[in-house]
C-alpha cells in the first residue's frame, strides 16, 4: 500500500451500504473495536450489549439533552422525551404517559382492524405489490392519525414528509435545508391542529396531551407540539419500518412464516425476535458528561457517543447464535425499543398494531417472496428502513 492512502473505516454511519446491511460492520466493531472512534463522523460508537445497555441506563454520564439523533433536527433538543434528562424528562414522560395509556390503545383496536382490512382489500388480488407503499405506510398513518385525532392525509405523501424529516444527507454527512424544511412543515401542520384542540377539545391524544396534568403541571405549548410531532414521526416511520422489516424477516425465513401463519399465537414471540434480530431503531446518540475509560479508550466530556442498539442485539455475548432468526428464542433484554429512561413510550401501541396488521396480512397472503434485492433504503444515520419493499405472491 502506498504512503498516504487512507484505509476505509470499519464502520461508516454515512455509508449507503450500511443502510442496506450494517451487520458485518457491527460484528467487526464488537470483535475488534468495541469502543470505536469514527474520525469521519466525529463520534464514538459502542457496539457490545453490555456497554450499550450500561450507557443507556446511565443518563448521568451519557446525556440526551443535546439530542438523541446522530444528526439532530434543529430546534428539537430539550423539548421531547428523547432529548431530555431527568428530572425534566421524568415530568414530561409522566404527562405524556397519562395520555398514552393501555386503555387508549385497547379502545383503538377496532379502528386499527378497520384500517388494516381496508389496506389489504386494496391489493389483495394483485400478484405483485409493494409492502411499504401499499400496506405498512397505509396502516401506520391511518392508525396513528386516528389515535391523535388528525384529519386524513394521503399515506404516501405523509410518509414521504416524515421520512425526509428524519433522513440524512449522506453526501453532506448531515442534514440539509430540504430535510429541515420537511420537519418544519410537519410541526406547523401539527401546531395548527393543537390550536384547534385548545379551542375545541376532542376525544383524542392531542387533546389528552394538551390537557394532561400531574401535580398541577401541564406540558408547555412547545412540548405539546414537539411531543405530538415525535409521536407522528415514530408512528408513521419507525412503526412502518419495523413492520416492513418484520415482513422482510419472515419472507427470508419461510419456515418461521409458515408456523406463524398456521398458529397466530406465535406472533408476539416472533415480533420480539424481530425486534432483536433486525430493529429499525439501529443507533441513537448521547453526549458524555464526564470522562469515561472503556476498552482502553478515553471518552472525554462533550464527546458524542453513539449507542448501536442494532449491534448490541446481535452480540453473541448476550444472545447465542445471534445471526439466526429464531422465533422460539425468547430474547429477553433485547434493545429493540431501547432501555432505561428512554424506553419507547409507544411500545405497547407498536406491538398491538404490528400484531393485528401481520396476523391479517398472513391470513390473506401467507406465501410471498421479495421480487428483487436492489430496493432502496432510507438514508439515515439512525434508522434502518426500507424505502420500498417489492413483494410477489408465491
Amino acid at each position: 500500500m502506498s504512503v498516504g492512502v487512507m484505509m476505509p473505516e470499519p464502520f461508516d454511519i454515512y455509508s449507503r451500504s450500511i443502510d442496506a446491511d450494517p451487520f458485518p460492520g457491527y460484528k467487526r466493531l464488537r470483535d475488534e473495536h468495541p469502543c470505536y472512534w469514527s474520525k469521519t463522523a466525529g463520534v464514538w460508537i459502542l457496539s457490545r450489549y453490555e456497554d450499550v445497555f450500561a450507557a443507556a441506563q446511565d443518563w448521568q454520564t451519557f446525556s440526551s439533552l443535546s439530542g438523541n439523533l446522530v444528526d439532530e433536527i434543529p430546534g428539537r433538543s430539550g423539548g421531547t422525551l428523547g432529548t431530555t434528562d431527568p428530572p425534566h424528562h421524568d415530568r414530561l414522560r409522566v404527562l405524556a404517559q397519562a395520555a398514552f395509556t393501555p386503555k387508549a390503545v385497547r379502545e383503538l383496536v377496532p379502528v386499527i382492524e378497520d384500517v388494516v382490512s381496508e389496506a389489504i382489500a386494496a391489493f389483495a388480488d394483485r400478484e405483485e405489490f409493494d409492502f411499504v407503499q401499499d400496506f405498512s405506510s397505509v396502516v401506520t398513518v391511518g392508525s396513528i392519525f386516528r389515535l391523535l385525532g388528525l384529519p386524513e392525509r394521503d399515506p404516501k405523501e405523509m410518509r414521504r414528509q416524515v421520512v425526509l424529516s428524519i433522513s440524512t444527507d449522506k453526501k453532506l454527512r448531515g442534514r440539509n435545508s430540504e430535510l429541515n424544511r420537511a420537519f418544519a412543515e410537519l410541526t406547523e401542520f401539527l401546531a395548527e391542529e393543537i390550536v384547534i384542540r385548545r379551542a375545541k377539545p376532542a376525544d383524542d391524544l392531542i387533546t389528552a396531551l394538551a390537557e394532561a396534568e400531574v401535580d398541577g403541571e401541564r406540558l408547555t405549548e412547545r412540548e405539546v407540539m414537539l411531543t405530538t410531532t415525535m409521536f407522528v414521526v415514530a408512528g408513521v416511520e419507525s412503526l412502518s419500518s419495523f413492520m416492513s422489516i418484520f415482513a422482510l424477516n419472515i419472507a427470508d425465513h419461510p419456515e418461521a412464516r409458515f408456523r406463524i401463519a398456521s398458529d397466530p399465537s406465535l406472533m408476539p414471540a416472533a415480533i420480539e425476535e424481530s425486534l432483536r434480530f433486525n430493529t429499525s431503531a439501529q443507533r441513537f446518540k448521547r453526549t458524555a458528561k464526564r470522562e469515561v475509560e472503556l476498552h482502553g479508550k478515553r471518552i472525554a466530556p462533550g464527546d458524542t457517543v453513539v449507542l448501536a442498539y442494532g449491534a448490541a442485539n446481535r452480540d453473541e455475548r448476550k444472545f447465542p447464535e445471534p445471526d439466526q432468526f429464531d422465533i422460539d428464542r425468547n430474547p429477553r433484554g433485547h434493545l429493540g425499543f431501547g432501555t432505561g429512561k428512554h424506553f419507547c413510550i409507544g411500545s405497547g401501541f407498536a406491538r398491538t398494531v404490528t400484531r393485528i396488521a401481520m396476523e391479517s396480512f398472513l391470513g390473506t397472503i401467507p406465501n410471498f417472496e421479495v421480487r428483487h434485492r436492489d430496493f432502496d433504503w432510507v438514508p439515515s444515520s439512525n434508522f434502518r428502513s426500507p424505502a420500498t419493499l417489492p413483494f410477489r405472491r408465491t
